[in-house]
């Protein structure tokens, strides 16, 4: 397997990314040590609970690392572009460069990205044709993960059983609330936001119509019976193996061209 890894260079999304890592970083460690471990060492929950909180928060991790450093899609500066195809490419007015159609030129990275989304400065990165499924995985784990801690940090104090064990002097025995408040708040924050924006993704992808193109307002025709939900996820996915759309881990490669076409007015 190999990954190539891409790296942008702006400081904004530094910035963003940077608080991306921060709210992982922080639920990863204060929902072990003042939920999980305290109420798995007096035999409260079980550790299937403890190893699935550390699966979904690598899981996380993983899909937010690839997709922040995986090529989006750049085209090269001397693209091979077969005789057949050449009706497929145009002119990009802003690099002078040949690029297929529904590419568009990023302004922030400065270069044109094959089938872009949009430029997301949470993962200082475009969503393009080759990262749309590292994307798409990045919002589904941090639903995941985002519910996961709200419903700990509610058991914490409605359910699960007092704890009996802990060391009262200690900063996070003695300001667990306020802890476990932040860790609320982050959680509502990010489940809210990655809820909404993997719904737009999602039927974006199930439309064929990338965000750029929603904004500008396309129209569009589109030859042939509509795509299955199956097809247009194993198209943006690279493979019709759905349990390999759930793992970050490995490299795309694109299917073979189906007979839907589609064009822009």
């Amino acid at each position: 397997m190999k990954l190539r890894l891409h790296f942008v260079v702006d400081p904004m999304g530094w910035l963003c990314i940077s608080m991306v890592f921060g709210i992982w970083l922080y639920n990863s460690f204060f929902i072990p040590k003042l939920v999980l471990l305290p109420h798995y060492n007096e035999g409260h929950i079980p550790w299937a609970i403890v190893v699935c909180y550390y699966i979904a928060s690598a899981l996380c991790i993983a899909a937010l690392f690839r997709a922040s450093t995986a090529d989006p899609g750049r085209l090269p500066v001397d693209p091979h572009i077969p005789h057949s195809e050449r009706e497929q490419w145009e002119l990009c007015n802003k690099c002078n460069l040949m690029r297929p159609k529904r590419s568009h030129h990023c302004s922030r990275c400065g270069h044109c990205v094959r089938r872009m989304d949009h430029h997301c400065p949470w993962i200082n990165n475009c969503v393009g044709e080759d990262n749309h499924w590292l994307f798409l995985q990045l919002c589904f784990y941090t639903q995941v993960l985002s519910l996961f801690t709200l419903v700990l940090d509610f058991c914490q104090y409605y359910y699960f059983q007092p704890l009996t064990g802990l060391d009262q002097e200690k900063f996070t025995t003695r300001h667990e609330l306020a802890l476990l408040r932040v860790s609320t708040l982050m959680g509502l924050v990010m489940f809210g936001g990655m809820s909404s924006l993997f719904y737009t993704q999602m039927t974006g992808v199930l439309s064929d119509t990338t965000t750029i193109e929603k904004m500008a307002h396309f129209s569009n025709e589109i030859f042939g019976s509509k795509r299955t939900w199956q097809w247009a996820l194993a198209e943006v996915c690279g493979t019709r193996w759905k349990l390999l759309w759930f793992i970050p881990l490995r490299s795309r490669q694109p299917l073979q061209a189906s007979h839907h076409f589609r064009t822009h007015v």
